[in-house]
This record gives C-alpha cells, sequence and structure tokens, in this order.
C-alpha cells in the first residue's frame, strides 16, 4: 500500500488533459480522455504536438486520476510529446489500468517500452526517413510489442511508404503486432495517393487518416 501512495504522490508535467473522440489508431472514433505529457527529445519535422515541447502544469498523479475521472471515461490515451520522457509517465499508467480503463500510450519509436505495463495497448510511431529523426528508432523494441499493440508508420513521400514496406516485411510486423497503420502527413501526402498505394501492392496494413483534424482541424484539445 505504501508503494501505491508514494507513486501517486508522484508527478508530472502535463499539457492538457481533455476529453474528444479518439482519431486514430483501433479506438478511432470511440470517446477518449487525451492526458498529454510535456516535453519530447525528439524534433520531427511534421510533428502537429509542438506546442507540448515547453511549459505545462506540474500535477500529482493523484491529480491527474482525479482529472481523469471527472470525464466517467471507458478509454484513456496517454500522449504528448513524448510521454515516456518523464519516468512517472510508469507509474501513471499503472494506476490507470488499475482503475479499469482501457489505457493506451502514443510513443515515439526511440523510447524503452520494456518497462511499460502489459495491461496497456502500445501504438509505436516508428520514424520514417523524411521525418528527419529515422535514426532514433530503438528496433529492439519491437520484440516487446504483440496482439495488443499498434505500429504506426507516418508517411510524407513514396520514399517513405517504400522504407515502411520494408520495415514491415523484415520485421514481419502484421503477425507480430494487433495492427500496422499507415498515415500520410496531414496537408503533405495526399490520402488518395496513399491509399492506392496500399490497395496496388495489397499491403495487410490499416489505412488511417486524423478524424480529429476532419473535424475540428489542426490545433490543441481535440
Amino acid at each position: 500500500m505504501s508503494v501505491v501512495i508514494v507513486m501517486a504522490d508522484a508527478n508530472l508535467r502535463i499539457t492538457e488533459i481533455f476529453y474528444s473522440l479518439q482519431g486514430e489508431a483501433k479506438t478511432i472514433g470511440l470517446p477518449t480522455v487525451f492526458v498529454r505529457l510535456t516535453g519530447c527529445p525528439l524534433r520531427c519535422n511534421y510533428c502537429d504536438s509542438e506546442y507540448a515541447f515547453h511549459g505545462g502544469e506540474r500535477l500529482s498523479l493523484s491529480h491527474v486520476l482525479a482529472e481523469v475521472a471527472k470525464f466517467n471515461p471507458r478509454y484513456i490515451c496517454v500522449t504528448g510529446g513524448e510521454p515516456l520522457a518523464q519516468p512517472s509517465c510508469l507509474p501513471l499508467l499503472s494506476l490507470l489500468c488499475d482503475e479499469g480503463y482501457a489505457v493506451s500510450l502514443e510513443t515515439s519509436g526511440a523510447m524503452d517500452v520494456t518497462a511499460v505495463d502489459q495491461r496497456v495497448s502500445v501504438v509505436m510511431d516508428l520514424k520514417t526517413p523524411s521525418c528527419g529523426e529515422v535514426g532514433k528508432n530503438l528496433y529492439s523494441n519491437i520484440a516487446c510489442l504483440g496482439d495488443k499493440d499498434q505500429i504506426k508508420f507516418v508517411l510524407a513521400t513514396r520514399d517513405d511508404y517504400e522504407w515502411a514496406k520494408f520495415k514491415l516485411d523484415e520485421y514481419q510486423l502484421s503477425t507480430r503486432v494487433g495492427e500496422v497503420l499507415f498515415s500520410p502527413v496531414h496537408g503533405v501526402l495526399a490520402e488518395r495517393d496513399l491509399a492506392d498505394w496500399i490497395i496496388d501492392d495489397n499491403l495487410p496494413v490499416r489505412f488511417q487518416i486524423q478524424l480529429h483534424k476532419l473535424l475540428w482541424g489542426d490545433k490543441p484539445g481535440v
């Protein structure tokens, strides 16, 4: 019991906590509470959450749990920035699972996921060549993933697509994880082009676009 109390009194720097529809991944369209942590060691050139790099408010884990509970949610998404850049993200994930929520973690392919609670659905974003951070991918993470997890490729160019196809085959991703997601960079790669490439190559992946941007635009808190 004392260990849980200590964890609950730890703290995190939080950019925002909000309730919306999940715009991506296998729970797309489901009402979800988003807990966006502040800070990220990467600087992907297509990043759509640069506002989370700095600032934020330092909150205890117990405060975060109380804020989440106000929405009476079923689904929780812990995102960033890069959530795993803050060590207290790990106990937060476990505490959320203890509360009975279905918890997902949006993380880059650059952070070690071995200590993530096994009840969490990891959505891991493998960085593609055009983003400028492909050298940061920690491919050893792939062995830690399973049926409940997902790997996402955010694609800006045809070269990104060909690279992602190679990784899909190299690591046999479609049989290793529950979903492989191919997503176009919003406003850069035409959605129709990516859809056509996937169909032409008969890839075992899920095409996705960011639903929240279609509904509310490219802005925080949605």
